[in-house]
């Protein structure tokens, strides 16, 4: 798909990170890109800095995410381009033991479905609501509608010790991405998902100011190139997803060969 001034785009947790910096290759390119996202600061000084419109969204939220969609069409007419970067997680083992006492603590079952209402419902509900409106577009060339990009995490093949709500997220993200390519090949949306690596995202910036060692250990950790991921990276692959009309139903790593180990 060409992406020009004629077409508009909503990226969802584009605020911040790998989010921001998708919407400002997508505007680079001329696209017409709403922001949804759950930070009113940050949204508006990130739309108002790229020329985008900001969306104050929780992805968690349908009557949220309905009004999200219907403030961007309003502005920019129906998207054809979509890209889920909202997520997030909350961590603990499945049990623990305190190390003073030996008493065994359960996972917080609360916590493990805000994880997956965050990651997998709220991505898929922005699906849904985007692929329904993509759905009533004439057909592009090859007839092509629309595409979308979902984010993941090498989480969901390698998650670590504490990461059992996170890594459940994101398995479910990968494992629904090749099931909707199919659902909607016949409307000529496409759908793929990235599964990034240790990205320098502002969590991971916070460690490098909170705990530089800790940075310098994760950043050598990848085997080439020996630093963590650019959110541009990240913004560079989800534009040739977009793009590329034979890209579909793919899950794809951007982790520099990285083999996250069990801690």
């Amino acid at each position: 798909m060409k992406i020009d001034e004629s077409v508009s785009a909503i990226v969802t947790g584009g605020a911040s990170g790998l989010g921001a910096a998708t919407v400002k290759a997508l505007r680079d390119l001329g696209a017409k890109v709403a922001i949804f996202d759950l930070n009113p600061e940050n949204g508006a000084r990130k739309a108002e800095e790229l020329g985008a419109l900001f969306c104050h969204v929780n992805v968690m939220d349908e009557a949220s995410v309905d009004a999200g969609f219907a403030k961007a069409r309003a502005a920019h007419g129906q998207e054809r381009l979509l890209v889920n970067c909202a997520g997030g997680g909350r961590g603990g083992k499945t049990i623990a033991r305190d190390k003073t006492t030996g008493e065994i603590k359960q996972f917080n079952i609360a916590d493990f479905e805000w994880v997956l209402g965050l990651n997998t419902v709220g991505t898929f509900r922005c699906i849904v609501k985007s692929a329904a409106g993509m759905a009533t577009l004439p057909p592009l060339e090859d007839g092509e509608r629309g595409a979308i990009v979902n984010t993941g995490s090498v989480a969901a093949e390698e998650g670590q010790v504490g990461q059992v709500a996170y890594s459940a997220a994101k398995a479910a993200i990968k494992g629904m991405t090749l099931t909707i390519a199919r659902d909607l090949a016949n409307e000529g949306i496409r759908i793929n998902t990235i599964l990034p690596g240790i990205m320098a995202t502002p969590p991971m910036l916070g460690v490098k100011t909170r705990a530089p060692a800790i940075f310098d250990s994760l950043s050598s950790s990848v085997p080439f190139p020996r630093r963590l991921g650019k959110p541009e990276e990240y913004a560079d692959l989800a534009v040739t997803m977009l793009r590329n009309g034979y890209f579909n139903g793919e899950t794809v790593r951007l982790d520099g060969a990285i083999r996250m180990p069990p801690r």
